[in-house]
């Protein structure tokens, strides 16, 4: 498909890709199942609903609603409490929805297991318009089928063998209890063809579509009733979901036709897949969203990185903030091609977001609940007037641009909050070609100077202690990674001026002291 050029206005509302003539209003939504942690491949759906809805339709003059819904008709994969944990991982993210199990709207609920009896209807009324049947093959009967299927070399799939009982029989045997499921009846010939947006007209030999079941057993719908009666009954008008639908797309408009009812507009954006190929999974690392967030992942750098996995801008631009997202995005510029997952680039654009975007109170405020949990500061200290909200502010002003991600935080972070550093090597004290004595004596001289010295002020501090180490005979990269060493246990830290000043004066005096008891302990 040919993308427009990124300087032309948005068209008239009339030439949004997929929307009916003479409708006003877009609406959209992410219909989750309760099954467990949500993935990022569902997110990164729901957001390119929200953007088309929010964004795209608003700048061309349309209302837009998107909806949140859950599917959690698949009770032998429903998760107690998902859906509330679902609930939670989408509002950190940023999504906003207008209808929903929360806050209601016109064609609530919005829960599709308190739907139960508008599926019921509908699927015995495709049996009652000869477009479905019933169907009493036992699972053990099933299993023959596939094993002879196999044991042929034929694809698998339901031989139909139902089909054909007389509806007068079939009626009968269902109102006796026969336990049953009700089947499409797909058409035996002909093509059906999905038109999708991205990618264009998806021609499908009805021959190769299985009759599919629509109602179990126990009397739950299974996806391809519930999302589609769902769909119209709450007038969606564009479906954006995963490619790995496209193979049940055309069983979907085959049901729409059934039903009387126009499909809505549909596409399907590419899979994520792991780096070198194939699907994303836990062995590559992260692959949910609740992951993302306890690993210190930023929602609006997950989001800008999420949008980027299937749709651009242009050739060059990799930083949108949501607020850019909702100006700019367009459905006409998602691509069909997968999209591979680098958990580098990701952590790029986290890093930028915490270095170039985000205020130093913002960023204060979003590291302190990782310090808390590492036990470095206390639970409140999100409160400005706390006494360690200051400390933390100080810390984060300094070590910023060492963070990739907030979980760095502690690791980055402790030697400026804790009040006792942890246990270090003594020998780190004493620098290359330097003397144990020698770095001992520049120790005691740097916490006998200390009382003077305005660690405030950095730059009249770095002159004072390179005097010093000329007064000393040492070289200041001894002198200098002595102090370093003492007062944060550590070789490496930010400027070590500005690590004096955030330490403060009272722990550098105690750690200076206990640096100079470590070497004095240390044998001759």
């Amino acid at each position: 498909m040919n993308h427009p050029t990124t300087d032309l206005l948005d068209p008239p509302a009339a030439l949004l890709p997929g929307l009916r003539p003479g409708t006003k209003e877009v609406r959209v939504r992410l219909a989750p199942s309760p099954t467990g942690s949500v993935h990022i491949g569902n997110v990164k759906t729901g957001l390119y609903n929200w953007l088309l809805a929010r964004g795209q339709a608003k700048r061309l003059g349309l209302e837009g609603s998107f909806l949140l819904r859950i599917e959690d008709t698949d009770r032998n994969r429903y998760v107690e409490d998902a859906a509330v944990q679902l609930l939670d991982i989408l509002r950190w993210f940023g999504l906003e929805w207008q209808e929903g199990p929360d806050v209601g709207g016109p064609h609530a609920p919005y829960v599709q297991s308190e739907r139960l009896p508008i599926f019921q209807e509908r699927a015995h009324h495709l049996v009652a318009t000869d477009h479905a049947y019933p169907c009493f093959c036992t699972p053990e009967r099933l299993a023959a089928v596939r094993e002879a299927q196999q044991a042929r070399h034929e694809p698998p799939g339901y031989d139909r063998h139902c089909r054909v009982i007389p509806a007068g029989e079939a009626a009968d045997r269902v109102a006796a209890g026969e336990p049953h499921v009700i089947r499409f009846k797909t058409p035996r010939d002909g093509e059906t063809t999905v038109d999708d947006v991205i990618r264009g007209p998806i021609v499908t030999a009805n021959e190769t579509l299985e009759d599919a079941v629509l109602l179990k057993t126990d009397g739950y719908p299974t996806y391809h009733l519930a999302h589609l009666v769902d769909d119209h009954l709450m007038e969606i008008t564009h479906v954006i979901r995963g490619a790995e639908w496209i193979p049940s797309a055309p069983l979907h408009v085959l049901l729409y036709a059934a039903f009387g009812w126009e499909p809505p507009a549909f596409i399907h954006v590419p899979l994520i897949l792991a780096p070198g190929g194939g699907k994303l999974s836990k062995r590559h690392g992260a692959t949910t969203m609740a992951e993302f967030r306890e690993q210190g992942y930023l929602p609006e750098a997950l989001m800008n990185y999420l949008a980027l996995l299937g749709w651009s801008f242009d050739a060059t631009t990799e930083i949108f903030s949501p607020e850019d997202l909702l100006k700019k995005f367009s459905v006409e510029r998602l691509s069909a091609s997968p999209a591979t997952f680098d958990y580098q680039k990701l952590r790029w654009i986290n890093q930028h977001y915490i270095n170039h975007i985000l205020t130093l109170d913002d960023l204060t405020s979003r590291v302190i609940p990782f310090l808390a949990r590492a036990g470095m500061i206390g639970a409140n200290a999100a409160h400005t007037d706390h006494p360690d909200y200051a400390a933390v502010r100080e810390a984060t002003a300094l070590l910023k641009d060492r963070l990739e991600t907030l979980a760095d935080a502690p690791e980055h972070m402790g030697p400026f909050l804790v009040e006792d550093l942890p246990d270090y090597d003594s020998a780190l004290l004493v620098p290359k070609k330097t003397e144990p004595a020698a770095a001992q004596r520049g120790l005691e001289a740097t916490l006998a100077l200390l009382p003077g010295l305005d660690l405030t002020d950095e730059a009249a501090a770095e002159v004072r202690l390179r005097a010093l180490a000329e007064e000393l005979g040492l070289k200041t990269g001894q002198l200098f990674m002595a102090i370093r060493v003492a007062a944060t246990g550590r070789t490496q830290s930010p400027g070590l001026f500005g690590t004096l000043r955030v330490i403060g004066r009272e722990r550098l005096e105690r750690r200076l002291a206990a640096a100079i008891d470590r070497l004095a302990a240390q044998p001759a």
